[in-house]
């Protein structure tokens, strides 16, 4: 702020008596308004190379991939869908997935869903769920680990599924989840029709899960997510 001295200023009231008088000057600061600094990408997403796709988006089949191990978490696990939010704060992917309906537009790209959004699936938007599925992966990695265990031991006793609560529970959820969310009408949820094929799938993706929760595992589920697909 500047201080300036006048001489001889008349006051408003037509006074010719001479004064001295302050004026304050206050400085002009820049009135624009700046925009937030753009959040920076996570950094994993730099260990999770851009695979050489059409158009730099996710084929069909990574896509509806992605989506049933986020389908499977959440038969896992009550609340699963909350937790991905929660994730996606810790994370800091904020930048990819804004809110639930951004999460929920991004996995509907899954062309088997009921409320398959017509768009594709950008390779950011495919890195941050490939991240949050092993982030949750790794978290149910004792749970997973064990319904695999008692799958393999009621295996080989000749007993089905049914004779474990727990694992009982997991597919049954699984069943209801892919049921209410895919379209029946599409052939690739058809070949699912019935309950044991649709325990198989949720079993190949507890082994899958699995899978993602080793050294490198984000690495090489994204790795996977596009085998025969690139040239």
């Amino acid at each position: 702020m500047k201080l300036v001295k006048t001489d001889s200023l008349r006051t408003s009231l037509g006074s010719s008596r001479k004064f001295d008088t302050i004026l304050l000057i206050f400085p002009v600061r820049d009135m624009q308004l700046s925009h937030p600094p753009t959040q920076p990408v996570p950094i994993l997403f730099d260990t999770l190379p851009d695979p050489k796709v059409p158009d730099g988006v996710c084929p069909r089949r990574a896509r509806q991939q992605i989506d049933f191990l986020l389908l499977a978490i959440e038969a896992l696990e009550l609340g699963g869908s909350e937790a991905f939010l929660a994730d996606v704060k810790e994370l800091g992917l904020q930048e990819v997935i804004q809110n639930r309906v951004s999460l929920w537009r991004i996995r509907a790209t899954n062309p088997l869903r009921r409320n398959n959004q017509r768009r594709p699936l950008s390779l950011q938007e495919a890195k941050a769920l490939v991240i949050i599925v092993c982030n949750r992966a790794r978290r149910l990695t004792v749970l997973v680990r064990q319904l695999l265990m008692v799958y393999d031991q009621l295996r080989e006793k000749g007993l089905s599924p049914d004779h474990h609560m727990r694992l009982s529970n997991y597919l049954e959820r699984f069943r209801a989840h892919f049921r209410s969310r895919m379209n029946p009408k599409r052939a690739g949820v058809i070949a699912y029709a019935t309950d044991e094929k649709l325990n198989e799938l949720a079993l190949n993706l507890l082994g899958q899960l699995l899978f993602c929760t080793g050294t490198a595992g984000t690495q090489r589920l994204w790795s996977s997510l596009f085998d025969g697909e690139v040239e």
